[in-house]
């Protein structure tokens, strides 16, 4: 299996086990929902590049994990925003590949779409390393 799916399924799988962040959810999605009630999460786009060295095969997958609420302020979004890091340090070793390091890249909060704004939303980018076991 690719890098680029294994890691998108152990990040998905580690935010479901994460029961405060599901508690804070009405859904986890594998990429953004055509129709979902907020608040919910989904994991987005994702590209892979060569990572690795002489005696290792390794990946660097680059993944964007979206948090939606409904509210008239952006409040929410921190606590579900701070489970993420902990979620991804605790993905398990998926079809082969593990994560051996993920790295903040930048994030975004924003008014959501729609008129009018019907809530906010936050856009999280991660680098993440993977090695195949």
């Amino acid at each position: 299996m690719s890098a680029e799916v294994a890691v998108r399924g152990a990040v998905i799988a580690a935010m479901r086990d994460d029961g405060a962040l599901m508690d804070a959810l009405n859904g986890l999605y594998d990429g953004e929902p055509a129709r979902a009630s907020a608040p919910y999460a989904h994991v987005g786009e994702c590209l892979g590049s060569d990572w690795g060295g002489k005696d290792v095969e390794g990946r660097e997958v680059r993944l964007t994990i979206g948090l939606v609420v409904p509210d008239d302020t952006p409040g929410r979004l921190a606590p579900m925003m701070a489970r993420i890091d902990p979620a991804i340090g605790a993905a398990p070793v998926s079809d082969g590949w593990r994560i051996v390091s993920a790295r903040l890249v930048r994030s975004r909060v924003t008014r959501s779409g729609g008129r009018p704004p019907v809530g906010w939303q936050a856009m999280i980018d991660y680098r993440i390393r993977a090695v195949r076991e």
